[in-house]
């Protein structure tokens, strides 16, 4: 593993834990040549299903995708990485469990909106205002109004 501080090679394991699901193992390192602390993941890889993009390109599912866009949303708000991350986690797992080849875009981006409307509201309307390309306020102020009123039902 590369040092990010120094990009040395030899580090040690300082502390390794498992993620509750067990799927994930975190390591804690230090690197040898610098003492500098950084933390690793490992997960297993599994073979995800093919995105079909909108315009009918296809590519391979790439969760560091799905982390940036939540990422974005979520800009100075308080929503921790390990949401975002178990947000990514739980699209990324109902995926594989349709044990689909190919996936429509829109599928993922329907999980992410319905999980950011979980997680924060304001970050699910940043991503929806993108996602679904809002023409106009008016668009903009609906899923608002569509927002408020999910919540006096509830």
């Amino acid at each position: 593993m590369r040092c990010p501080f120094c990009g040395h090679i030899e580090d040690k394991v300082i502390d390794s834990r498992q993620s509750r699901d067990g799927d994930v193992i975190r390591r804690r390192r230090e690197c040898l040549k610098c003492e500098g602390r950084f933390t690793s993941y490992e997960r297993i890889e599994n073979i995800l299903p093919h995105v079909i993009k909108k315009d009918s390109r296809r590519e391979p599912f790439d969760r560091q995708k799905i982390l940036q866009g939540l990422e974005r949303a979520c800009e100075k708000r308080p929503v921790s990485v390990e949401a975002r991350e178990a947000l990514a986690d739980s699209i990324e797992k109902s995926l594989q469990a349709t044990g689909e080849k190919e996936i429509p875009s829109s599928v993922i981006g329907e999980q992410i909106m319905n999980g950011l409307k979980e997680v924060d509201e304001i970050a699910y309307v940043r991503f929806a205002s993108v996602y679904r390309q809002f023409k106009d306020v008016k668009e903009f102020m609906q899923e608002i109004r569509d927002i408020a009123f999910s919540k006096r039902k509830a």
